[in-house]
């Protein structure tokens, strides 16, 4: 049967933007920026997305489009099927991602819902001048990692929305909706924006975010970026491999992924200019990790005007954004039961949905409960899943990726792919496959080697 492509260029690059934009720009990137001095962190994750993160867009599309088959097979095609181990490292990284993910759903779902009912009633999360440090930390404790019930509901509700839109196809579901979603996401985000920048006080939270202290770039930061690089654009576990592998052959692949490495960068630095000038406006510490959208911003909303309005824009946008990106997310597995291992569609999709709740989903949600003594790398369940889908799995994975293009295919292969049957004529091409093949690895291993240390 004839593979579907995308409707048109458009709907793809909205649907990798969506991919691509998710909680790494609106949730991880703002809270990697804070933990590490502001605008170092800034600076190479902007070098990085264009030295690595460019580059390695364009090698997942040629392994999707080359193949256009799902995200293990496309490394056994005219190749052999022991290449097929990069796939299953994609695959356990999409499933390491999606066991926390849908619980980070779940917990912004629960704060648009008690921020909408503290408008109308003491029951809920009220965003008055009387909010501080004390009372969100003690709301958070309470709503999110002592009532593993409400946030199992929730879970399942995200679960079961993405459950709906995945049965209808990729193209008649997730393109679809994708294409109402993101100009959604779009408003909401350049709303915030405009009402952050123009705080008094906002430049010194704008100095903070862009000026770096050069004192703060180390080995750790580094990995810290490159982790940062491939979840931000999903490479490393199958995404821009299976949604460029619906991608029509006429399509200038190199175009696509410069757009996408651009709006996605846009995209996160923009995620920054909504958080940042807010907090030094307000005069709150920046550095508080993975909490900062839960325990600090309710903080920053309560002191400013119609705050539960722009703070349930803010959580709406959150939400938006994780639904865009775990939709390809859990259609790489999918795609590889369908393909693969010939299971109907809604088979995969009931498996890996039930699947992945009950194996990941749950665990995380019962991280600061019955399996709070539970540590891997002396990290709680839930921040072990995140630690080693983003600095481990994606890391190696893409570097698999790099060897695989660079060294496992021919080189009049990859051309012929990326130039389109050599229709397109471009200098580059040659300049981008030496660098992939000799200088991406050995910046990436380098990299992943010094920053465990």
């Amino acid at each position: 049967m004839q593979r579907q492509t995308w409707t048109n260029k458009l709907t793809y690059i909205l649907t990798v933007a969506g991919a691509t934009i998710g909680f790494g720009a609106t949730w991880r990137f703002p809270y990697l920026v804070g933990q590490n001095g502001g605008g170092a962190y800034v600076l190479v994750f902007v070098i990085a997305m264009i030295l690595i993160g460019i580059p390695m867009i364009l090698v997942e599309n040629v392994i999707g489009r080359r193949a256009h088959t799902n995200s293990v097979d496309a490394f056994c095609k005219g190749t052999s099927s022991k290449y097929s181990f990069i796939g299953y490292a994609g695959l356990l990284g999409s499933y390491a991602i999606m066991a926390y993910y849908m619980v980070l759903g779940a917990w912004v779902i629960s704060y648009i819902i008690y921020i909408f009912y503290g408008m109308f009633s003491d029951s809920g999360l009220v965003l008055n001048s009387s909010l501080n440090a004390q009372i969100t930390k003690e709301f958070y404790e309470k709503t999110i990692e002592h009532s593993p019930l409400a946030i199992g509901i929730f879970t399942f509700l995200f679960v079961v929305i993405n459950w709906y839109i995945l049965r209808k196809g990729i193209i008649d579901g997730i393109e679809r909706f994708v294409k109402y979603l993101m100009p959604l996401l779009f408003l909401c985000l350049f709303a915030m924006v405009i009402r952050n920048i123009t705080l008094d006080g906002a430049m010194q939270g704008i100095e903070f975010y862009l000026k770096p202290n050069f004192s703060k770039i180390t080995p750790e930061l580094f990995l810290s970026v490159l982790g940062q690089v491939f979840f931000a654009l999903s490479l490393g576990f199958g995404v821009m491999i299976t949604l460029s592998s619906y991608l029509d052959k006429k399509e200038n692949m190199l175009n696509t992924a410069v757009i996408t490495g651009v709006i996605n960068t846009l995209i996160a630095v923009l995620a920054g200019f909504m958080i940042f000038p807010s907090l030094f406006s307000f005069g709150l510490a920046p550095d508080s990790g993975p909490s900062l959208v839960f325990k600090t911003l309710p903080i920053v909303f309560s002191k400013m005007h119609f705050g539960a309005i722009f703070a349930i824009i803010f959580f709406l946008l959150l939400l938006i954004a994780a639904l865009t990106t775990s939709l390809p997310i859990y259609q790489v597995i999918i795609s590889v039961l369908q393909e693969k291992f010939k299971m109907s569609k809604n088979k995969a999709i009931n498996l890996v949905l039930g699947g992945i709740f009950i194996l990941g989903n749950i665990p995380c949600i019962l991280t600061y409960g019955v399996l709070d003594d539970v540590k891997i790398f002396n990290l709680n369940i839930f921040d072990a899943f995140d630690f080693i889908s983003g600095n481990i799995l994606f890391v190696l994975t893409a570097l698999f990726c790099a060897i695989y293009v660079g060294w496992i295919l021919k080189k009049d292969e990859v051309l012929k792919e990326i130039s389109n049957d050599n229709k397109i004529k471009s200098k580059f091409f040659l300049l981008w496959y030496a660098y992939v093949k000799f200088i991406v690895p050995i910046v990436i291993l380098a990299i992943f080697i010094y920053g465990l240390k």
